[in-house]
Formats: C-alpha cells, sequence, structure tokens
C-alpha cells in the first residue's frame, strides 16, 4: 500500500461527501487506502460514509476524541507508506495527492510535505508557517499580529508561497508524512485536543532530523474551520490550551508563566469588553453573551 488517507470527521456530513468523491475523481497514481475516523458526529455522517463509500474504512467512536487521537487510531492500523492527514472541509483538485507522493519519493530527506491550500473561491490561503514565540503570541491574542508581522500571519504571505519551500510547520488540513519517519519522531501528541498538534509535530519531525516541505503545486480547497466553530466558546478554549502546551513543551517555565498572565489579562479585558457591547447594543446581544463566555 503506498498512500493511506485519514480523514477526520465531526459533524461535517455534506462536505465529508465532497471531500471523498474529489478523492476517487483525483485518486494518486499508485494504491491507496482511505480512512474515515467519525467523532461521535450527530449529523448522520458515519451512515452517509458506510452507504455511499463502502471501500472506506470507518472508524466510528462513541465520543469527541479530538484530532491527535483519532488521527493516531487509522495511523495505527493503515498500512500506506506515506500518510495522509485530510481535513473534512477540504477538497483535493486534480493532481495533488499524486504530486505530494512523487514529492516525498524523490526527496528522501523530507518527513512531511504540506499542500497550498485555496479558499473556496480559488484565492490564497494561509498553508505553510513559522514557530511562534511567546511575543508573537502574544501579539495575536492582542489582535496587533496581522498588524505587526503581516495579514497572513503566521504563514509566509502569497509572493513567498509560490515556490518550494522549506519550512517550520504545515497546516493539517492537509499534510502528508513518510511512516518511516513516523515510525521514528512517533504519533501525533493526544495530549492536543485541537489546534497545534500539527505544529508539535513538525517541530518533533524537525528535531529528529526530518525537513518539512511546502509544494504549491498541490492545491487543495479549504473551507477551514467546519468543525470548530460549532462551538464557538469551546474552540476558543482548546485553542489557547493547545498553544499554552505547545510554548511549555518547548520553551522556559518562566516565558509560559508570563504567558499564561498575559493571557489572562488580555482574555479578561476582551470579557469585559464584549460585556460592555452586550448592555450597550441590543443586537449584539446574543454574540456578546457567547464572546463573554468564550474569554471568561
Amino acid at each position: 500500500m503506498e498512500l493511506s488517507i485519514i480523514v477526520v470527521n465531526w459533524n461535517t456530513r455534506d462536505l465529508l461527501a465532497e471531500c471523498l468523491r474529489a478523492i476517487y475523481s483525483s485518486p494518486p497514481k499508485g494504491e491507496f487506502e482511505v480512512w474515515v475516523v467519525d467523532n461521535a458526529s450527530s449529523d448522520g455522517s458515519a451512515s452517509m460514509v458506510r452507504e455511499n463509500f463502502p471501500q472506506i474504512k470507518l472508524i466510528q467512536n462513541q465520543e469527541n476524541r479530538g484530532f491527535a487521537v483519532a488521527n493516531n487510531q487509522a495511523i495505527r492500523s493503515s498500512t500506506g507508506k506515506y500518510i495522509l492527514l485530510l481535513n473534512s472541509d477540504t477538497r483535493v483538485l486534480r493532481g495533488a495527492l499524486a504530486g505530494m507522493v512523487d514529492f516525498l519519493d524523490v526527496h528522501p530527506e523530507a518527513g512531511i510535505v504540506g499542500a497550498q491550500l485555496l479558499n473556496p473561491d480559488g484565492s490564497f490561503q494561509a498553508s505553510c508557517n513559522n514557530f511562534p514565540s511567546v511575543i508573537s503570541e502574544l501579539a495575536s491574542a492582542v489582535g496587533l499580529a496581522h498588524w505587526i508581522y503581516g495579514k497572513h500571519f503566521p504563514s509566509h504571505p502569497h509572493k513567498a508561497s509560490r515556490e518550494v519551500r522549506y519550512v517550520d510547520w504545515v497546516g493539517g488540513a492537509c499534510l502528508l508524512a513518510r511512516r518511516e519517519a513516523i515510525d521514528v519522531v512517533g504519533l501525533l501528541d493526544e495530549s492536543f485536543f485541537m489546534y497545534s498538534e500539527e505544529m508539535d509535530w513538525c517541530y518533533r519531525f524537525r528535531l529528529a532530523g526530518w525537513r518539512v516541505y511546502f509544494l504549491p503545486e498541490a492545491q487543495v480547497i479549504h473551507w477551514g474551520g467546519q468543525s470548530s466553530r460549532l462551538v464557538d466558546e469551546q474552540r476558543v478554549l482548546w485553542l489557547y490550551q493547545s498553544k499554552i502546551k505547545f510554548l511549555a513543551k518547548y520553551h522556559s517555565k518562566r516565558a509560559v508563566y508570563v504567558f499564561q498572565n498575559c493571557l489572562r489579562v488580555i482574555a479578561g479585558a476582551k470579557a469585559a469588553g464584549w460585556f460592555c457591547i452586550g448592555l450597550l447594543l441590543k443586537n449584539k446581544q446574543a454574540l456578546a453573551r457567547r464572546k463573554v463566555k468564550a474569554n471568561w
């Protein structure tokens, strides 16, 4: 088996169906298998897979176990030489899968290669990124990162994303990894429930001597955040828990302490601000309640 494609799903049935149809419409050249790991969806996603894609190997969890755990379940059971992590809200374009596999075939130093993600209208979407620092994460939390580092932060801008590049990390929406490298580095860190797990994986690949590449010729439509947007308050918590975990693994205790306490101040200020908006603007009360709860 040359390629194992793993799609983790949570309540994105229609997008999942489109994602799977695109795989079979533009398949890689060699033998491949597709795994869907459903994290206890309530929208009939698992039934749709069984009925419309009987060739797919389905793992149906009884609870939402998160992105890392779900992918690891399929990685352990799969047999491919290469492992593709693919979001359910993506649509691979023609030649993308074959191009990524070919790239790893001819670049033995590459442990991971990521695709160029595109918005549904075909416009540029951030796809490859720099590792964060405490300063850059605080700037992001305050809302100043795009002013300081550019509108595509933490990604490389459009002009710098037109050629094959050696990068820090690529997004897990479409990430192809070499099983030989996984055997050395290990699986995704399951302490990350959602967010930053692919960044952590790329960091560990790099520490082990493997390179992470960005391949702009491999293009994938990505709707983005279609599962996490369903739980806005929880999404914020997952996001910052993951940021803290990543910083705690690779930065000093003092740096993490500073980040956590600054983050508390920033979140408290945001909660207070949205509380005031809810009091002053009746048409914003529902949104304000969600934002207050999320930041609190």
